[in-house]
């Protein structure tokens, strides 16, 4: 059985940092902040599986402990570790230790491509070129946590935030740049690279998700081999680009049938789906139940909340 409990010893960072993130996220859920791209979330229980898309964040656990699924692959952070999504991928999510006397505490940053590559510019790190998975975890450092912190804190002098923000916001993806794993990061900013055209790759996916996928058009946009672009694409996210934008679909269906209240049949079409027989299958395929019955689980768990 996982502990509910915190660790024995907790740096003076992470103290302060679950204290203030408590502050901003007093109950159940995500929350905003004044901070652009700055998020909150506790989370007084374990939670189900949750299918979701990362965007490019960077997540840091205060207390608690998450576990991020990509097809298959386990990526576990806690307050002694940090996690980066670089593009867009679709992950299974869970909560793993939570309870209501140290509930789960996090945040969310969102990374600027444009910050992410003005600071590759000016640094002497060199690219390796190698294409790696879009998804890391690494170990979390006192500076970091310094600067995460200093960042937070600024909610609280609102004068200060539109000139010190955007500094240390850079400050923070430095660090991670300049860290253990910061190659992974850097290729998706590196213009040329195979990581950066699937990063391409993965916005038109989403952006047209619900036409047709033709591999030898896509490999075309980014100007990639049909058989480079397949190779590449699994080494960045795990999955073939047709798996990938069955996921987006599927997942879109979901919000929409919970958000709208649309027949099962006509919200598959909406997303790409000739088929109301294939879309419910591979509906139940990925999410364990079909349509309809999936939504009204979803809907009483969330009632019970």
């Amino acid at each position: 059985m996982i502990s509910s409990s915190p660790p024995s010893e907790i740096s003076p960072h992470l103290q302060e940092l679950i204290q203030r993130i408590q502050r901003h996220a007093s109950s159940d859920g995500t929350f905003g902040s004044s901070v652009p791209g700055l998020y909150f979330r506790c989370a007084s229980h374990l939670s189900e599986l949750h299918h979701t898309v990362h965007r490019p964040s960077l997540y840091v656990v205060a207390q608690g402990s998450k576990t991020a699924t990509l097809a298959g692959e386990n990526y576990v952070y806690d307050p002694t570790t940090y996690m980066v999504t670089s593009v867009q991928l679709p992950v299974i999510g869970q909560i793993t230790q939570a309870s209501p006397q140290f509930p789960y505490l996090s945040l969310q940053l969102s990374i600027s491509p444009d910050v992410i590559l003005d600071i590759i510019k000016k640094s002497t790190s060199q690219y390796n070129g190698k294409t790696g998975r879009g998804i890391l975890v690494s170990q979390s450092d006192p500076p970091l946590l310094d600067a995460l912190l200093r960042l937070v804190r600024l909610l609280d002098t609102p004068a200060d935030m539109e000139y010190l923000a955007p500094l240390i916001t850079r400050e923070i993806f430095y660090r991670i740049l300049q860290g253990e794993q910061g190659a992974l990061i850097r290729q998706f900013a590196v213009v040329g690279s195979y990581a950066h055209g699937i990063s391409k790759a993965i916005h038109l996916i989403t952006r047209d998700y619900a036409k047709p996928l033709v591999i030898e058009e896509l490999a075309k946009e980014v100007n990639m081999s049909p058989s480079s672009l397949h190779k590449h694409f699994k080494k960045v996210t795990a999955i073939s680009p047709l798996q990938y934008q069955k996921a987006i679909r599927l997942q879109t269906a979901r919000r929409l049938l919970l958000s709208d209240g649309l027949e099962a049949a006509n919200v598959g079409f909406r997303v790409g789906y000739e088929s109301p027989s294939q879309f419910s299958r591979e509906y139940g395929r990925m999410f364990g139940r079909p349509p309809m019955s999936d939504v009204k689980h979803l809907r009483n768990s969330l009632s019970t909340l």
